[in-house]
């Protein structure tokens, strides 16, 4: 198979780290040594890590990580095959780095080397630093120059980290990537009053024994001169945190600090400094000229960002800086697909001996943001200090990234913005699609080239980027719903949709269904959102602990933690497509609250509920077990249907309560029930479920269509309006893959052609303020979410049976 680099960067790039998560049909691959990766004729070395496996312990999906030569201006194809391995053997017939990195443990330390040109660093449990030394060449940094993170709350008190224990989450010749939780404790004793943090919002949390925590991530890279930080703040007390400032700094005076006010931290940051010895350029060459007349000896600091070309503010010997916040945001126009990229935002120090350059990964699409450079050091500001505190509810996290890249003092400017720009747009390559359907690891959603109907691609892409970006650091990779938000259903404030219906698993599904990218930045944008911002982190409830927040204001405020919105297909496509492990983590969490809340007396008695309470767990608690073969997930499973059997046999069909005298039919519900049931009969094979979803569908065709060719809303007449919701081709589709009667995919044509010709909503609308958010307008984006899957089944069906034009 084809690993396809499309044109991207004008320059070579060397040994470029890349990876690609590749499917495997069952029985097709059993051990992860068995693939081989080629450059023309040349073998690559490669890291591999098993994401999936078959119940008979093939593979069935494999995170391949590798470096790759890229030329500019071209594209590039690789050549992934399968050879044959026999167990026993010790060697991989991949190819072997002449000098890979190297992972141990020392007792209490962890040494990371990144072999020829790569970065050398030590890590210690229990630290108050990120690292304990770390060397570059000639060069080697304390780990008192490690300055933070520093966290400063609202009302003046100052945390310093502590760390656990560091796990080494994954590790080979290529990359290597170490975890650690922890806490943050007080910098400052005296910020703190006797009896607890008195301020003006009413927090009376004790600092003493109610702490936020945080994890780390660092990731280091074989024969690269940099490493990527990922910093998770997490809102482990009972109160709402509200988060003044979050800085990080690596000092090259090396003095040990405790706060931030110790350690000349806080900077009132802005664009520029006003001094004489401060220049501004976007031009290359010009940028070259500035560089050339310097004063020798002294530092040259430089702040930068870009948005088209990227603009340096250049410091000879004086400190320079950027923020990005919302006003600049709205005073700004950026036609780009926020998800794949906005710009770069870095700041840079060098002098005779070298440098450090510090990139915020997406600052401007998760502002605030702020970057300083002095004589001093390299400041990074995850919250910068301002007037407006972001505001992190109980259970609430987030994870922010930046890129250390230490270089040598003669690296131009322009080289260290190329690295930045490469990684906030990182080259990614792509399996044809034909890969993913052979597999056989996604619905059937493909659709052969020769019956592909024009109108239909366009519409299914369209309604995938048609929709609302939100930049701001607790908002980026979700959206509010207009009509939720005009229903009232936030008291007056922006109803934000959580990734409802599984947004992140829609892109997957695009993703490989097309190869293209941005549906895979998507993926990642909207998954990493959902597993900090919608998950809750923290709680004494264990109704609430692990569990996905509903619809709600502000992400969590007011809302509830219920079965039916809540959603892990799409984090497991994160964890199979990136190797993301706590995306993993996060969706076994979300199941472990399932189980609970279905142990809970409301879900005791069928019928009781809507048909898609029940029916969302069990497509949750279907796919956690497809993922790890933990039969602890089908006692709940077997029991649901358990509960579809009874509920039909009580009222003849799947009605649910809504005024307290009736019951009723909603179609979009019953669907939802109808293709969990479906997934739950393609993993255990039974007659009796198989009977429930064509009585179900039969019930729907003969009392929820009507004459026009669609299907009504719901069963009141003050609800009798027309229906548009497209789960029901989702039902209609697997009554027909059960049958292989058209007359079910014929009851869905005027669903499915109202939904294509609707019209969709514009990919780049007005930008606006709402609350703390920027709002690029455009549609929710539910609309994708819950119509995408029902779509493409659907349009396979029709298109195989000749039913559209």
């Amino acid at each position: 198979m084809k690993l396809t680099f499309p044109k991207l960067y004008r320059d070579e790039r060397p040994a470029e780290h890349a990876y690609i998560a590749v499917p495997f049909a069952k029985g097709e691959l059993t051990s992860e040594d068995g693939i081989v990766l080629k450059d023309g004729e040349r073998t690559l070395p490669v890291q591999t890590k098993v994401t999936s496996r078959y119940p008979d312990g093939s593979i069935r999906y494999l995170f391949v990580r590798f470096q790759a030569d890229l030329p500019g201006n071209a594209k590039k194809e690789l050549e992934l095959s399968i050879t044959e391995w026999k167990e026993g053997e010790s060697e991989k017939k991949g190819a072997a780095l002449d000098e890979g990195l190297q992972v141990r443990r020392e007792g209490s330390f962890v040494r990371v080397s990144g072999g020829a040109g790569g970065l050398v660093f030590t890590v210690s449990d229990g630290s108050d630093h990120l690292f304990e030394e770390l060397t570059q060449g000639s060069r080697t940094y304390r780990g008192e120059a490690f300055l933070g993170p520093f966290l400063t709350e609202e009302n003046g008190t100052v945390s310093g980290i502590r760390l656990g224990e560091w796990q080494i989450s994954e590790s080979g010749p290529l990359v290597a990537v170490l975890r650690c939780r922890g806490e943050f404790a007080l910098a400052d004793a005296a910020s703190a009053g006797e009896n607890g943090v008195a301020s003006e919002n009413g927090s009376s949390r004790d600092p003493q024994t109610e702490r936020p925590g945080f994890e780390v991530k660092l990731t280091a890279y074989a024969g690269k001169p940099w490493t990527e930080i990922a910093f998770r703040l997490i809102n482990t007390t009972s109160e709402a945190l509200r988060v003044s400032e979050l800085s990080f700094s690596l000092r090259e005076d090396a003095q040990e600090a405790k706060t931030s006010a110790d350690m000349g931290n806080h900077h009132e940051v802005s664009d520029g400094e006003a001094a004489n010895s401060v220049y501004e350029t976007t031009g290359t060459g010009e940028l070259e000229r500035i560089c050339a007349q310097l004063t020798p000896g002294r530092v040259r600091t430089c702040a930068a960002n870009s948005n088209y070309k990227t603009k340096y503010t250049i410091g000879d010997g004086t400190a320079v800086s950027r923020t990005v916040d919302a006003e600049k945001l709205i005073g700004e126009a950026n036609e780009h697909f926020a998800e794949v990229f906005y710009g770069t935002f870095f700041a840079d120090r060098t002098d005779a001996r070298g440098g450090v350059c510090a990139t915020v990964f997406q600052a401007q699409q998760n502002f605030p943001k702020g970057i300083f450079a002095s004589p001093e050091g390299v400041f990074v500001y995850l919250v910068p200090g301002g007037e407006n505190p972001v505001v992190f509810q109980s259970g609430m996290s987030r994870e922010q990234r930046f890129l250390l890249h230490f270089h040598d003092a003669d690296t131009p400017l322009a080289e260290l913005s190329s690295r930045s720009i490469l990684y906030q747009m990182p080259d990614r390559p792509f399996l044809d699609p034909e890969v993913f359907h052979a597999a056989g690891v996604m619905p059937e959603i493909f659709v052969p080239r020769e019956e592909m109907d024009p109108e239909v691609e366009i519409s299914l892409i369209t309604r995938a980027d048609g929709h609302t970006r939100s930049y701001g650091m607790l908002h980026f990779g979700d959206a509010p719903d207009p009509n939720y938000t005009k229903q009232g259903r936030g008291k007056g404030r922006q109803v934000w949709t959580n990734n409802e219906y599984d947004f992140p698993h829609a892109c997957a599904l695009l993703y490989a269904r097309t190869g293209e990218r941005r549906f895979l930045d998507y993926l990642m944008a909207s998954a990493t959102h959902q597993m900090d911002v919608d998950v809750c982190h923290y709680s004494a409830d264990p109704l609430l602990y692990g569990g996905q927040w509903e619809h709600t204001a502000g992400h969590t405020e007011g809302g509830e933690i219920v079965c039916s919105h809540q959603w892990v297909e799409g984090l497991l496509d994160l964890y199979h497509l990136t190797g993301e492990d706590r995306a993993l983590e996060t969706a076994l969490g979300i199941g472990e609250n399932v189980l609970r809340l279905l142990d809970t007396p409301p879900y005791q008695v069928s019928g009781e509920n809507s048909a898609r309470e029940t029916g969302w767990a069990l497509r949750t608690l279907t796919a956690l077990y497809v993922e790890t073969g933990d039969p602890k997930w089908v006692g709940k499973a077997d029991w649901i249907v358990s509960q579809f059997r009874e509920w039909k046999e009580r009222y003849g069909g799947w009605l649910a309560p809504y005024t307290d005298n009736t019951l009723i039919r909603v179609p979009f519900m019953i669907s939802v029930a109808v293709g969990s049931l479906y997934r739950y009969h393609s993993v255990f094979p039974s007659s009796e479920v198989k009977d429930m979803i064509l009585a179900a569908v039969e019930d729907l065709l003969e009392e929820c269509l009507l004459p026009n060719g669609l299907f009504y809303y719901k069963e009141l007449p003050s609800l009798n309006r027309l229906g548009n919701n497209t789960l029901l081709l989702e039902a209609l589709t697997d009554a027909y893959d059960l049958t292989g009667d058209v007359k079910y995919l014929r009851a869905g044509l005027g669903t499915f052609r109202s939904a294509i010709r609707s019209a969709a909503s514009p990919m780049v609308g007005e930008k606006v303020r709402a609350e703390d958010a920027v709002l690029v307008l455009s549609g929710p984006p539910k609309n994708f979410a819950q119509s995408f899957l029902p779509l493409a089944l659907y349009y396979r069906a029709a298109a195989g049976e000749g039913l559209l034009p």
